[in-house]
């Protein structure tokens, strides 16, 4: 559990690390004011649609790597039974 905790609070830190500079660059490229309800909820909306997309392409990052691990995975153990070891 300690391992799973200390992954969401990275994660968390990440998310809100990309989030501050994100709304201080749509603040400053399209003039929206934080007190308004609108302009907030544009900026909420444009960030979410953010978070999918970054999530898309680290699942696409992890699939990959996982796809070649196996691939590797498996030259490995043939060439280890090629050599006669384990």
């Amino acid at each position: 559990m300690g391992k799973n905790r200390d992954l969401i609070q990275i994660l968390i830190l990440v998310i809100i690390g990309m989030l501050i500079p994100f709304l201080g660059s749509l603040v400053i490229i399209f003039g929206l004011e934080i007190t308004n309800i609108s302009d907030l909820s544009k900026i909420v909306k444009a960030f979410g649609y953010f978070l999918l997309i970054f999530g898309i392409e680290l699942f696409i990052i992890f699939l990959y790597y996982h796809v070649k691990n196996k691939i590797a995975s498996k030259k490995l153990k043939k060439v280890n039974k090629k050599i006669g070891g384990r």
